[in-house]
């Protein structure tokens, strides 16, 4: 059975999450195993998703290199793929530069250079048979050279002969001697100002590649979406991010894109009020992606976006909230009196379900089904978009919606969305105009209190009934579309009996 891999998995004993991706049949003898997996280093589930996300595309891009025929490497393109390893060497010794004694930059500048050719009189003398000065040094350094070489096709999945392998080895002794020429300065006490970021002596600078074509950002989020086509309203929302980006800096050349940049931008959307979950989620996050897409395609020479992050603790007093029985009773109470369907049936199917008000709002009559003599509500991707496969699921009607009326108003139709009169946003969706019906009405009952969210509470609410009745971990989960914890929880099924006889621990709200 194949693995499911399109989220990051948490090791059910550390709790660590990491990426298992199963190889392609067509890949297995290149690759050498089944499974790729490899530990993302945190218990942190947002951080683990974008982690997720960039080792994906890195494994992507290694498959995509192994199905392509074996590479001649460029001079060009083998600095460019050692480029890095300049970065990386700064990076390990930057703090305590004197300490780093593995490369000599004194022969640095005869790795890979043939010995000179004697001359006849040379010969002649025995000390020809002595090894040169620094000659073991340099051997070491030139076998370091290609085991990195090696390592560094392999992980990009390049095939390359030999040739090319030396050529890559030779790069990556040019750019290590660069590097630790500049750790040396650093050591000898020059300002720290002199020992600039790595680049290559030939490596185009940002003035001649913006002659030479500048690449936009909004080209960046076009061959991104091409590649990963993600859904409409996610484009949308990305594109409106990354042109709020643009507008604050007053450029679109992502080449010309710093740290600082980001950091100030960050900054001006705390000043302005927004909630530092929204500046991590929905503004920092896709230009992190977005980036990350322009490197692994060879757009850009690196990530400015990748270490910039943002505290989203919540503070006290901040945390959402569960409905409590007197709200949810206001709430149910005013919801009987509504004629318009969605103030009338959505709190109360929420308050029964803890599904989402996206997943409510675009029910079709063809999702509520009878199965096993127990009427159930479907959410699948056939009526729209869900979050994650997780929330792919079905969910018994609890006996309070049967005996309000839930059933009768459903089978009165005959096809196509329970909510009609509900209008689709641009997108055809009609959660987010649901969304907004539910929030005014709420809050018109005068259930203020910023914590609840009008619309998720009976989310948060569902999940405490579930804990103070007693109800199956793993069908609680089930019912709620949270998705597996381990992987013992992702064997067998969840029969609709065992919904249906849990769901009913929930006592009906006395009205």
């Amino acid at each position: 059975m194949p693995l499911a891999m399109a989220r990051p998995w948490k090791h059910p004993k550390t709790g660590i999450y990491w990426l298992r991706k199963r190889v392609p049949d067509n890949l297995l003898r290149l690759v050498g195993k089944r499974e790729e997996k490899r530990s993302l280093g945190t218990r942190d589930p947002a951080a683990a998703k974008h982690l997720h996300a960039v080792a994906l595309a890195e494994i992507e891009l290694r498959w995509s290199n192994l199905r392509s025929p074996p590479k001649a490497l460029s001079e060009r393109e083998a600095f460019d793929l050692a480029a890095p390893i300049g970065d990386w060497w700064i990076a390990q010794h930057r703090d305590n530069p004197s300490a780093q004694a593995t490369w000599k930059t004194e022969y640095g500048e005869l790795v890979f250079t043939p010995p000179p050719i004697p001359n006849p009189d040379d010969l002649k003398s025995p000390d020809w048979l002595l090894p040169r000065d620094g000659e073991f040094d340099v051997l070491h350094m030139e076998q370091w050279c290609l085991q990195g070489a090696s390592e560094l096709s392999e992980l990009r999945g390049l095939q390359l002969d030999e040739t090319c392998r030396r050529l890559l080895a030779k790069s990556i002794g040019r750019v290590v001697q660069r590097a630790s020429l500049q750790l040396k300065r650093l050591a000898d006490g020059e300002p720290a100002e002199i020992v600039m970021p790595f680049t290559l002596a030939n490596k185009p600078s940002p003035a001649s590649r913006q002659a030479a074509g500048a690449v936009s950002f909004s080209k960046l989020v076009d061959g991104w979406a091409a590649e990963r086509r993600p859904a409409p309203k996610t484009v949308y929302e990305w594109q409106r991010v990354i042109k709020q980006l643009a507008s604050f800096l007053g450029h679109e050349n992502a080449h010309d894109l710093t740290a600082d940049d980001l950091l100030r931008w960050k900054s001006s959307m705390v000043d302005a009020g927004l909630r530092p979950k929204t500046v991590r989620d929905a503004k920092l996050a896709p230009v992190r992606a977005i980036l990350q897409w322009g490197v692994h395609n060879q757009r850009l020479a690196g990530n400015v976006a990748e270490k910039v992050t943002i505290d989203v603790r919540a503070k006290q007093g901040e945390k959402k909230r569960s409905f409590t029985d007197e709200e949810g009773r206001i709430i149910l109470l005013a919801a009987l009196t509504q004629k318009d369907p969605v103030r009338r049936w959505v709190p109360w199917i929420g308050a029964y379900s803890g599904a989402r008000v996206s997943e409510i709002c675009q029910l079709r009559r063809e999702d509520v089904v009878e199965i096993e003599g127990i009427w159930c509500i479907k959410v699948m991707p056939e009526a729209g978009s869900v979050k994650t496969s997780g929330s792919e699921r079905l969910i018994p009607l609890h006996p309070a919606l049967v005996e309000n009326g839930f059933l009768e108003f459903v089978l009165k139709k005959t096809t196509g969305p329970i909510f009609s009169g509900l209008m689709p946003d641009k997108f055809g969706k009609r959660g987010g105009n649901g969304t907004k019906v539910i929030g005014r009405f709420v809050r018109q009952l005068g259930i203020s209190d910023p914590r609840i969210s009008p619309s998720h509470s009976w989310r948060h609410r569902i999940k405490t009934l579930g804990r103070r009745h007693g109800l199956a971990q793993d069908i609680l989960e089930a019912i709620t579309g949270h998705g597996s914890k381990t992987v013992a929880d992702a064997y067998g099924e969840f029969p609709v009996e065992a919904l249906y006889r849990e769901l009913c621990k929930i006592p009906s709200l006395q009205l």
